[in-house]
């Protein structure tokens, strides 16, 4: 009877979310050079992956990282704690230290994990927590685990932030103040300066998710470099190692005392077992890579300003330009007559957007030629026109 009414309920659910247009399923993907890939044995090129400096395919990544399992091993063999915590960790914690210029960091096994263990590690029931509406999954995931008061702002909006911070601080022992560099579906920037003086001004900390800034935007470093002049304060910063970098994990910045916390306390840390010793090596060589060609670093929001200029929309703030459709078939049939011609782009409904902004989600890349995206745009032209 039991797995019966499991059933019943997934099969129930499955109907609900086919009728809703929103059904996925997995297709096999090989990624090659210059973005493009076999796409279900179709060749595309992609507009979809974050691979932004279209490093994963990066033959000096892929030597470094045959050479780190050579050395060491496919597999680190356990957690960090017991016995998986391979030279090369202290390798990348250190570069990744100097270019943050902060005390500290600790590598995580991905971007989500990090998110999800720092900040149900730093809150409980006697604390707030405010996340910015549109704060990616894994944040809001975390912040369920605390059983902290979770309170949303409006996204991006310092006037809704501030009011929040009025009206519940003085009710609570500590405030975290969660949002994100870049915002994966939007491609716009979380007013850090704003943010940080509020923080400052009713004793809050700050956690900054910069997964899509680290390595792309201002000089490399990540989004908070664009508010080098204005006193920006990141009290805990968190990036990844899978979208720029083009290799795998997540990792945490901040104070030497977060980061021994951390290791001690952060469950996503502890029960974890270590990364690859190749993956490790390819971070590091990319990190290199990145820190000698500032070029490199422009390229892609370089591109996304072009694309932005052929279609006449507003200058994008990120690689990361969204066209919202709003009706999930309206995206599937955008992103359908795409593929029909060549071109891969990320066709994104709810949940992972709020209802009614079905998007294309197009990211730009260093490899993207102008004549490659001169063509997406003549075709979202004609598309465009034909559904108007």
């Amino acid at each position: 009877m039991l797995f019966d009414n499991y059933n019943k309920f997934i099969n129930y659910k499955l109907k609900e979310i086919s009728n809703k247009n929103q059904f996925r399923h997995l297709k096999t993907t090989k990624r090659n050079i210059k973005s493009f890939v076999l796409n279900d044995n179709k060749r595309l090129l992609s507009f979809a992956c974050n691979d932004y400096l279209s490093l994963s395919t990066d033959k000096r990544l892929a030597i470094a990282a045959a050479n780190a399992t050579i050395q060491y091993g496919t597999g680190s063999g356990a957690s960090r704690l017991i016995t998986g915590n391979t030279p090369l960790y202290a390798q990348l914690e250190k570069e990744i230290c100097n270019i943050k210029k902060t005390q500290a960091c600790i590598v995580f096994g991905s971007g989500f994990l990090a998110n999800i263990g720092v900040i149900s590690a730093l809150a409980d029931k006697n604390d707030l927590i405010l996340i910015d509406s549109l704060s990616h999954s894994s944040s809001f995931l975390g912040t369920k685990l605390t059983k902290a008061k979770i309170i949303k702002f409006k996204h991006n909006c310092i006037i809704d932030l501030e009011k929040k911070l009025i009206k519940y601080r003085k009710n609570y022992r500590k405030c975290m103040i969660l949002s994100e560099g870049v915002f994966s579906m939007d491609g716009d920037i979380s007013p850090q300066d704003k943010i940080s003086y509020l923080k400052k001004n009713h004793n809050a900390f700050f956690v900054l998710d910069d997964a899509h800034g680290f390595g792309v935007l201002g000089d490399g470093t990540g989004s908070t470099s664009i508010f080098k002049k204005k006193n920006v304060e990141i009290d805990i910063y968190i990036g990844t190692l899978s979208k720029s970098i083009g290799s795998y994990g997540g990792f945490v910045c901040g104070k030497k005392n977060l980061i021994n916390f951390l290791i001690n306390r952060c469950r996503t840390q502890i029960y974890t077992t270590g990364l690859p010793p190749s993956v490790l090596a390819a971070s590091i060589k990319a990190l290199k890579i990145i820190k000698n060609n500032p070029k490199l670093v422009k390229k892609p929001l370089e591109n996304a300003t072009y694309f932005c200029d052929l279609l006449k929309l507003k200058k994008p703030e990120s690689p990361i330009v969204p066209l919202i459709l709003e009706k999930e078939q309206k995206v599937i049939d955008a992103s359908k007559y795409l593929t029909k011609r060549g071109y891969l782009v990320g066709c994104i409904r709810p949940p992972t957007v709020p209802k009614n902004t079905s998007r294309l989600r197009l990211a730009f890349n260093c490899a993207h030629s102008k004549k490659s995206i001169k063509n997406l745009a003549n075709l979202l032209k004609k598309f465009l026109d034909y559904e108007i």
